[in-house]
């Protein structure tokens, strides 16, 4: 299920060469995935240079060039979150929507204190959302990213946790980071820190774990749960924020006892009205019990584990205009590769993906294998046929020779 391994024996794929180890960690993989990962906090020095995913000028571009709107844009000032109407306004004749960032609005906060925070980049700059999905590949689990731009000498937010672990990537400037120990172990997405506010506050006031300032370039792994407060120094500080939304042992078994009462809904016996004046379900606990027990030993998580990891990360982007193009001028010669992010499975003669499913004959899938290798195939390697299908399909795109 997870590529990572929380506890030894669990299962998951090997975690290795990847973008995580070449620009996030600086401990073998195997450390990382059996020592740190849920573990622990993880201060790396110099991990890599970060120009390429995020900069000042892009912050620039997307506040005052992209459109955006809420909730794209957030702002926070001395630990809460400012209303939007104080950032947003109407842009104009035939942009009237009243949510979209006003850049001169958004300065005046900023000038004033205020951190913006830069939501979904994995959805809105392309050099982000092409690193979270090779990220969330390796690791086994959704990557979202955020950037947070604080002005010199603020903090936006007070001493709290995440429900998801993090990467915290130091774009420019610095900003110190005060970490300290959970007060509530691995958190759940229904569990924020805000359930634990009295606590959080007197677990600030401890001697913290780590202390430091992050300098361009420095990596901080920090698993959900663990509490943390940043302040910019004396520049602005952008960083980038990329939250892991782990799959959990609760989750599954949500998925297991979702499946179970399904069955037990088509179970007559556990459909059957309790005794006339019955006062509690003493006399029938323990059949029901027995009756859950089996109908969990026939479970099935798999099915709702896949539609839910399907559901919460998006494929590698396709232009319909492209598409359509390559439809149209597809011949033997012509370049196609797997559409990055399907996460594209055979299971017998039926291919899975996120954008559907597809079924092939038996003489079609040894030409399938080597699609699914990821590496460009030309059309006629695949047959025409199959590779029109495919590109309408949206399960391959046009590539580059």
């Amino acid at each position: 299920m997870s590529a990572l391994h929380a506890e030894s024996g669990d299962p998951g794929t090997d975690f290795g060469a990847g973008v995580a180890q070449a620009r996030l960690l600086d401990v073998p993989p195997s450390e990382f995935a059996t020592g740190v990962w849920a573990k622990r906090a993880l201060l790396t020095r110099g991990a890599d240079d970060y120009s390429d995913l995020f900069s000042a000028s892009a912050v620039d571009e997307l506040l005052s060039r992209r459109g955006l709107r809420t909730p794209f844009l957030r702002m926070a000032k001395n630990g809460a979150t400012l209303a939007d109407a104080g950032f947003t306004a109407p842009a104009g004749v035939g942009a009237t929507i009243a949510d979209q960032l006003d850049d001169t609005a958004v300065w005046r906060q900023f000038a004033d204190g205020a951190t913006i925070v830069l939501q979904a980049l994995h959805r809105t700059w392309d050099p982000i959302g092409a690193f979270t999905s090779q990220l969330a590949t390796e690791l086994g689990h959704p990557v979202q990213a955020n950037a947070y731009i604080t002005p010199r000498a603020n903090r936006g937010f007070d001493d709290h946790y995440d429900v998801h672990d993090v990467f915290v990537l130091q774009i420019e400037g610095t900003k110190r980071w005060i970490i300290h120990e959970p007060v509530h172990p691995d958190p759940l997405r229904d569990q924020p820190w805000t359930d634990h506010r009295s606590d959080v506050a007197a677990a600030a006031q401890r001697d913290p774990v780590i202390d430091t300032v992050l300098h361009p370039g420095d990596c901080l792994y920090l698993p959900r749960g663990w509490l943390h407060a940043a302040e910019a120094q004396d520049e602005i500080s952008i960083h980038l924020t990329l939250g892991v939304h782990v799959w959990t042992r609760y989750a599954v078994a949500e998925q297991l006892m979702n499946d179970a009462l399904a069955r037990l809904r088509n179970d007559p016996a556990a459909r059957r009205s309790l005794p006339v004046g019955v006062t509690g379900p003493d006399d029938v606990v323990e059949a029901v019990r027995e009756q859950l027990r089996t109908a969990l030993e026939q479970a099935d998580a798999a099915p709702a584990f896949a539609r839910s990891r399907n559901g919460q990360s998006r494929p590698a982007p396709l232009g319909p205009l492209a598409q359509q193009t390559a439809c149209d001028a597809l011949d033997e010669s012509s370049l196609v590769r797997l559409r990055g992010g399907l996460a594209a499975r055979l299971d017998g003669n039926r291919l899975h993906t996120r954008v559907g499913w597809l079924d092939f004959e038996a003489e079609e899938l040894p030409r399938m294998m080597g699609l699914l290798g990821e590496q460009p195939c030309v059309a006629a390697d695949l047959g025409l046929e199959l590779a029109r299908r495919l590109l309408r399909a949206g399960v391959v795109l046009p590539a580059q020779p």
